[in-house]
């Protein structure tokens, strides 16, 4: 099954009927459009990971180190 491969023929057909629909002057700025929207998709992918990067390494700093916290009630341990 070959669905999601495109040939040349189609590829061509396809911009032509695009071509023939939104014109000459249209057609570019709808391209424009459309790489700047996957190339937002493609930072939007990889921003989280490097989130989750940061907070991993940092997580790991603070693993190492022991937290002291004192009693809500206010009084003392000994």
């Amino acid at each position: 099954m070959k669905l999601l491969f495109i040939g040349t023929t189609e590829l061509l057909l396809i911009g032509g009927i695009a071509l023939l629909l939104f014109g000459g002057k249209k057609l570019p700025e709808m391209m424009r459009g459309l790489g700047q929207g996957v190339q937002s998709f493609k930072k939007g992918m990889n921003a989280p990971m490097a989130g989750q990067d940061a907070q991993n390494v940092s997580e790991t700093q603070h693993d190492g180190q022991e937290q002291q916290t004192a009693p809500q009630d206010g009084s003392e341990q000994q």
